[in-house]
């Protein structure tokens, strides 16, 4: 069949050498993304911590904000978390809790409520003109909950909006009420937590910080684009080309350690170095006909299989996982998650039509509002 074109979104710069762009090395081509990310002679602008019980605390406990010192110690501890969650068991999780709150906002199903959280009645009967909020009832609720349960946390339901409070100034730039509003959120999750030291436990949290913002922003990416798509495109297939055409991470940072030379350009010691991963995953050099939505592969394995839980069946990987020593601890899991979210939408709603809505982020891509309606 011929597949849709998806064209960048806004401010997605072209691909091109190195761009010195006010203080920051703007990087677009996948080979200089990839050359920072698995290059030690850049590292993640570290955060400087602050008291205990902080998001500046979680901030400067975390692995993701650690020197290259504290890096390995600290991604152990949140990978030791993961280890023993397997994606299968997420994802079927994710897809019955997705599946209970679906028959919940259906009007004229056993157990409907009628103009639940995350629904909007019609002025017509029946079920089928009902529209969900996707990101609210479900993006948003579903990963962190699972994630939650698992991680041991005491009140799974009571953690989403403390998470989402956390992960509202998780990035550097929030303001002075957001970030008051994440102190409070973390220490509330760290209460809920089951006893650990304090690294422990902030890497779990942080774990269930990124399942708030990038899960969440990879399941409203793969609605908006594919929720119309053919059934017998597997749902690993659609996540791997939404992860390389909308991807929820946009862009990270690094600073040079010392003198260094990238895609033929002069990097100065400490100079900050912006990769966008949106632009590296359409770079026409690996990618031919990049803007063409192009999934590849198959999900042999099935609905709960492992074959798709991994990307590395495809040719050339999106990079929104990253890369390197650094690239995310939790890919599976969050494609599990994910997965079980879309598994049961692509079966049980179609598009509503209406516009996806996006607050505007610096480095993240995640709608604020998106519609279904019921089949």
């Amino acid at each position: 069949m011929s597949w849709p074109m998806i064209p960048p979104a806004p401010d997605t710069p072209p691909c091109g050498p190195p761009l010195p762009v006010d203080d920051t090395w703007v990087v677009t081509r996948h080979a200089d993304v990839v050359a920072v990310l698995t290059d030690p002679g850049y590292v993640v602008p570290v955060a400087p911590g602050g008291p205990p019980g902080t998001l500046a605390w979680l901030r400067g406990t975390v692995s993701r904000f650690s020197a290259p010192d504290r890096h390995p110690g600290r991604r152990a501890l949140g990978m030791a978390a993961l280890r023993d969650l397997g994606p299968d068991a997420l994802r079927e999780a994710a897809a019955r809790l997705t599946g209970g709150t679906l028959d919940r906002l259906a009007p004229g199903r056993a157990g409907a409520t009628g103009g639940g959280a995350g629904e909007r009645g019609s002025s017509g009967p029946g079920h089928a003109e009902t529209r969900v909020e996707v990101m609210g009832a479900l993006a948003r609720r579903v990963p962190v909950e699972v994630l939650a349960e698992r991680l041991g946390l005491a009140d799974q339901a009571a953690e989403v909006p403390a998470v989402t409070a956390v992960a509202a100034a998780y990035h550097p730039g929030a303001d002075p009420a957001a970030v008051a509003r994440a102190d409070r959120a973390v220490a509330t999750l760290l209460a809920m937590s089951p006893p650990a030291p304090a690294e422990a436990a902030a890497n779990r949290i942080g774990l269930l910080v990124q399942a708030a913002d990038a899960t969440a922003g990879l399941i409203g990416a793969a609605v908006r684009h594919g929720l119309a798509a053919p059934a017998a495109l597997g749902t690993a297939d659609l996540l791997a080309e939404v992860l390389r055409l909308d991807p929820p991470v946009r862009a990270t940072r690094r600073v040079a350690t010392g003198a260094l030379r990238l895609g033929g350009r002069e990097i100065g010691p400490d100079a900050t170095l912006l990769l966008r991963f949106d632009a590296a995953n359409r770079d026409p050099a690996v990618h031919p006909d990049p803007d063409r939505f192009r999934p590849g592969g198959s999900d042999h394995a099935g609905p709960a299989g492992a074959g798709h839980l991994a990307l590395a069946h495809r040719p050339v990987r999106a990079l929104t996982f990253g890369a390197g020593p650094r690239g995310c601890p939790g890919e599976r899991h969050a494609l599990a998650l994910a997965a079980g979210v879309v598994d049961v939408l692509r079966d049980r709603c179609r598009p509503a039509g209406a516009p996806a809505r996006y607050a505007p982020h610096p480095t993240l891509r995640v709608p604020t509002n998106l519609e279904v309606t019921f089949r």
